[in-house]
């Protein structure tokens, strides 16, 4: 079990389970049965998963130009999903802003 989590197949389970989850919250919001559009769901899972994806670089053995860039995509992605809620929020309650 150690050799698992010490190596990549773990991340790529979890990488597996966030893209389900992205598909069935996507699926959802199409029946109308999820208040969170595509976008928004996209931008709380990729920071998450840009994550992972460097962690899994790192455990690979990658470049640290890789795994500093997908840290450097995360916050970006992270900021910009900020912004966005920092804004809907400004439309929500004006008086607030």
């Amino acid at each position: 079990m150690t050799e698992f989590f010490a190596s990549g197949p773990s991340i790529d389970l979890v990488l597996l389970l966030i893209g389900l989850e992205a598909i069935v919250l996507m699926v959802l919001w199409r029946m109308g049965r999820c208040p969170l559009p595509p976008l928004s769901t996209l931008l709380i899972l990729a920071p998450g998963t840009c994550l992972l994806l460097a962690a899994r670089a790192a455990l690979s053995g990658a470049s640290w130009v890789w795994v500093s860039s997908l840290f450097l995509v995360a916050l970006f992605i992270h900021l910009v999903d900020l912004r966005q809620r920092w804004q809907e929020r400004s439309r929500q309650n004006p008086a607030k802003g």
